[in-house]
C-alpha cells in the first residue's frame, strides 16, 4: 500500500470488535510513535498503554460513550511541559509535536489493520487523577485501539475534506 492509499485508508473507527490487540501490533504502532519528529528533538511525550479491563473502566469514566467502551485498548497521549520546546515568543510546541505522534500512531494502526480515533473532548482532570500524572504532564488525547467491528468501515467511512482550491496557496501572498 502506498502511502497515500493508508492515508485515505486511516479513518476514525467507532465501533470495534470484541478481539484483543496482538503485543506485536501493539509494540509496532508505539515504535511508529516513538519515531515521530518534534521539535529539537525533545520529544515530550508519554504513552499509557491500558489493556487490563479494571483499568479500562477507570478511563472510561473520562469519556463515557458507548462506543469508547468497546475499543480492547486504550493509548493516552500525554505532554511533558517540561522538556518541550518552546519557541521565541513562548508558544510550547508540546501539542504539536504530541499530535504528529498520535497520527504516526493512528496511520501505524491503519496499516495493522487496527481502527483507532482521536478522542480530544474528555474530562482532562479526571484523567489526571486516574494516571496520576504529575503537574508537568497534560493528557492530550485518548486514542481507543482495536480491530473494527466491520473491516469495510476503512472503506465506507465517510471522509469529508475541503478541496485543494480551498486550502492551497502557491505563490503570491
Amino acid at each position: 500500500m502506498t502511502f497515500l492509499e493508508l492515508v485515505k485508508r486511516r479513518c476514525a473507527i467507532r465501533h470495534y470488535a470484541p478481539r484483543p490487540v496482538e503485543a506485536e501490533k501493539l509494540d509496532y504502532i508505539l515504535e511508529a510513535a516513538r519515531l515521530a519528529p518534534s521539535a529539537v528533538n525533545y520529544q515530550p511525550w508519554l504513552f499509557w498503554v491500558i489493556q487490563d479491563p479494571a483499568e479500562r473502566e477507570k478511563l472510561q469514566a473520562c469519556y463515557s460513550r458507548a462506543w469508547f467502551k468497546e475499543a480492547p485498548c486504550y493509548i493516552v497521549a500525554c505532554g511533558d511541559h517540561t522538556c518541550s520546546w518552546k519557541r521565541g515568543d513562548g508558544k510550547d510546541h508540546m501539542d504539536i509535536d504530541v499530535a504528529i505522534a498520535v497520527e504516526h500512531l493512528c496511520l501505524a494502526a491503519a496499516e495493522q489493520g487496527l481502527g483507532s480515533c482521536w478522542v480530544c473532548n474528555f474530562d482532562t482532570d479526571l484523567c489526571r487523577q486516574v494516571l496520576r500524572l504529575g503537574p508537568a504532564f497534560e493528557p492530550v488525547a485518548l486514542i481507543p485501539i482495536g480491530y473494527p467491528a466491520d473491516e469495510s468501515l476503512f472503506e465506507t467511512t465517510r471522509k469529508l475534506r475541503k478541496d485543494r482550491a480551498d486550502i492551497v496557496r502557491v505563490d503570491g501572498f
